[in-house]
């Protein structure tokens, strides 16, 4: 408020003169005596001035009225003590002797009403919003039930009742016993053991809203229950989601990704940090979401500069724009369109910005498309990568983190293969070099660049159908800022040379995926939105692996994470072997393809699991 103390000043000057006045009313019993006038108003400007100096040192006239709360009350209660012991001081000597000395009674009586008066001022937001407003109701209101009564179902009801929504809080939803008459902040706490028809009867209301520290599959039970007795399912963002303003309530839709949430991450901040802030970081791939997203989360650790490396011209406008109207990024920031495998392009931008830590996150991933393209394969992603680690050992760069996938497990695709020949480069190279190389490998992120979560919901908007290559089709899946923060902790804890996978979870049927997505879309399967089956394409497994069989024992170095240890390999080896697929990726036909086959089927061999498991693309 742009002046709110000239509105605050005169209320609480108010309410200390009602305060006096009672005092002397109630110490006299409504008879006062003839010299009241000159006592009074005698007095007053001392009394007002004392206590004016005491609200400014204790800062009373800078706490939020519209938040007020119980940790209000000490400073109110040692605020009116303070001023009114050093009254009591003057009015011993100063007011004696002229007299004008004020009873005792009536100093008291006074301190005993400015603390609940104060209290009141202070408060009254909150009583109108909780108390009167309520009473009332608008019409124009949505009345919703709140899930779970613990701490963030508490603090959401608290925050609906002290701020201008359009929703109104009607019950809470909790696991207590059926028969439990509990009431909190003024409203039923409903068990979730009854039918949720019967809450919506008694609570007549229309909407339910879910915390985000709601685990994914109890969200997904919810929305079903919601479907079945009526309700619309909304979820409430975590703080670090609402960009809108401190305390705006925000509330929107069930998605796709609160329905596969997992328990929070706890990450070991003071780790990442040490490894992040004041350093020279460069990112590869930095336009893609992967690398966008680091980029997003190494900001917040405040590294000494960052630069953002893609070929994509588009890609890097977007995320510049982005970037540049952020007003807390203190990091200088570079954007750079340039290809990881133009040698000479990329040894000058290390040069010129001289990084201490690379994050590589440039890669063709498109399992069907570099199917069908697999020179651009080759070279994007395995003779970029090698590009990249080259420029890293020569230039002395501190760390570097190459991003991996679960197909690079026993590869069936081009895109796999060209992944486990990285892996193994990165592998061989950190044998001989002072750098600190870490693979991270993990399986499919959720709302990714043409991933299945955007092309899903591209044919819903289309009216269907929705194509899902095969009913026993299993992806494993991680949200983008679960699998980055990860990616992050995976490369502050890693050792040089270290394949570090990350703890997935359980894998996610594709075509419970599509079911999901419509239901969210508020349509039925098979009535508005119909699957159906269009055949595996090449390249692709029914089922990925995030494990070799030599990595089966793997030790868990974090909570969701685990260091994979495999063969080591020979830089001679794998030098050969990039060199044959270099060469290879130059030439036109199917050679590119069955040079990589049989290269990786080497590896695969050597890492214990079965050569047969190498399928030849169709």
């Amino acid at each position: 408020m742009k002046h709110r103390t000239a509105a605050i000043v005169p209320a609480y000057f108010a309410t200390y003169v009602g305060c006096y006045a009672a005092a002397y009313l109630l110490r006299f019993d409504f008879h006062l005596p003839a010299d009241f006038s000159d006592l009074f108003w005698g007095t007053l400007p001392v009394l007002l001035l004392v206590k004016a100096i005491t609200c400014l040192s204790t800062g009373a006239w800078q706490r939020s009225f519209r938040y007020a709360s119980l940790s209000d009350i000490p400073y109110i209660v040692s605020g009116a003590t303070i001023a009114t012991a050093l009254f009591f001081v003057l009015n011993a000597t100063v007011f004696t002797a002229i007299d004008l000395a004020v009873p005792r009674g009536v100093i008291v009586i006074d301190w005993l009403l400015a603390i609940p008066a104060i209290g009141l001022l202070h408060s009254h937001h909150r009583l109108f919003l909780e108390i009167v407003r309520p009473l009332f109701g608008r019409q124009d209101n949505h009345r919703a039930l709140i899930y779970g009564a613990g701490p963030d179902g508490i603090g959401l009801l608290r925050t609906m009742q002290s701020s201008n929504t359009e929703y109104e809080a009607v019950g809470l939803i909790a696991d207590v016993p059926k028969k439990s008459r509990v009431l909190v902040g003024g409203v039923t706490v409903h068990s979730k053991w009854i039918d949720w028809s019967t809450i919506v009867s008694r609570s007549r209301a229309s909407h339910l809203l879910i915390p985000s520290a709601v685990p994914g599959p109890e969200v997904r039970e919810l929305v079903a229950l919601c479907s079945e007795s009526g309700l619309k399912a909304h979820v409430i963002p975590a703080v670090n989601e609402i960009v809108d303003g401190r305390y705006k309530l925000a509330i929107r839709d069930v998605a796709i990704s609160d329905l596969l949430r997992r328990e929070p991450t706890e990450l070991d901040n003071v780790e990442i940090s040490k490894c992040i802030r004041d350093q020279r970081v460069l990112v590869t791939g930095a336009a893609g979401s992967i690398g966008a997203e680091i980029c997003r989360q190494l900001l917040r650790y405040e590294p000494a500069s960052l630069v953002l490396v893609d070929h994509s011209e588009l890609g890097m406008f977007t995320i510049s724009q982005e970037f540049e109207a952020r007003t807390d990024c203190k990091t200088p920031l570079r954007f750079v369109v340039a290809n990881v495998t133009d040698q000479k392009r990329m040894d000058n931008l290390f040069s010129d910005f001289d990084p201490e830590l690379v994050f590589h996150a440039a890669a063709y991933k498109h399992v069907p498309l570099m199917e069908e393209n697999p020179q651009s394969a080759i070279r994007n992603n395995i003779v970029g990568t090698k590009t990249v680690v080259d420029l890293c050992d020569q230039h002395g760069v501190d760390r570097f983190v190459l991003i991996s996938t679960d197909k690079a497990v026993c590869p069936s695709s081009i895109m796999g293969a060209t992944k486990l020949v990285a892996e193994k480069y990165v592998q061989a190279v950190s044998a001989e070099s002072k750098t600190q190389f870490v693979t991270v490998r993990f399986g499919n992120v959720l709302n990714s660049a043409g991933s299945v979560v955007p092309t899903f919901r591209r044919q819903i908007a289309e009216g269907g159908p929705i194509t899902v290559t095969h009913a026993d089709m299993e992806r494993f899946f991680m949200t983008i800022p679960e699998a980055v923060q990860l990616v992050l902790q995976a490369g502050a804890i890693g050792g040089s040379g270290d394949v570090l996978i990350l703890e997935m979870g359980e894998p996610v049927k594709i075509v419970n995926l599509a079911r999901d997505m419509i239901s969210l879309s508020g349509l039925k399967y098979p009535d508005d939105i119909n699957i159906v089956f269009s055949g595996m394409r090449p390249g692709e497994k029914l089922r990925e692996e995030l494990f070799y069989s030599s990595e089966e024992r793997s030790q868990r170095v974090h909570d969701k994470i685990f260091c994979g240890r495999r063969t080591d390999v020979q830089i001679a080896d794998i030098d050969r072997d990039i060199a044959l697929l270099e060469t290879a990726s130059r030439r036109l036909g199917a050679d590119a393809a069955t040079v990589l086959r049989d290269v990786v089927a080497a590896y695969v061999q050597r890492d214990e699991a079965p050569p047969t498991s190498l399928r030849p693309a169709a």
